[in-house]
């Protein structure tokens, strides 16, 4: 597995465990570093993932909903909807990640992760999302909260 995949799947496993309980992000991130060794800078990656995706989960499960309405977010699956979350915050806030990159990495994810239709269900989403990029970078520049706005 690619350093920075071991990253997000580490990032994937503490947003997924977080959705699902009322564990602190911070202590199941200190949990699964301490089960998975990773460098220092790819440690950081996964934190930045985690702490980034963690306070907007509304605001990208809006703008997944708005733009993939055909896939109701409280029936798909809770890694699924981690998976996207993720990727749609790579490719719209962060925009470190080049979009074609976010959606390979999401859909490796998808197969290590999810079911067997999970990796063409999420390359399916975020395909339909990547169509409104620039929409949606505009939508969440909305309504982001001021401290996490993106840069103009």
């Amino acid at each position: 597995m690619k350093p920075r995949t071991r990253a997000r799947s580490l990032a994937l496993q503490v947003l997924y465990e977080t959705d699902l309980s009322a564990h602190p992000p911070g202590d199941v991130l200190k949990t699964r570093l301490e089960e998975t060794t990773l460098p220092p800078d790819l440690a950081e990656f996964a934190r930045l993932i985690i702490f980034g995706v963690m306070p907007l989960r509304e605001q990208l499960d809006s703008v997944i909903a708005r733009y993939a309405p055909e896939w109701p977010l409280d029936q798909i699956a809770a890694i699924d909807r981690n998976i996207l979350r993720m990727a749609c915050w790579e490719f719209a806030i962060s925009r470190d990640t080049p979009v074609k990159v976010a959606i390979n990495e999401a859909v490796e994810l998808a197969k290590m992760f999810g079911s067997d239709s999970t990796a063409r269900f999420v390359n399916g989403v975020l395909g339909t999302l990547v169509d409104h990029e620039h929409e949606i970078q505009q939508l969440l520049k909305n309504i982001l909260p001021q401290e996490t706005k993106l840069e103009s």
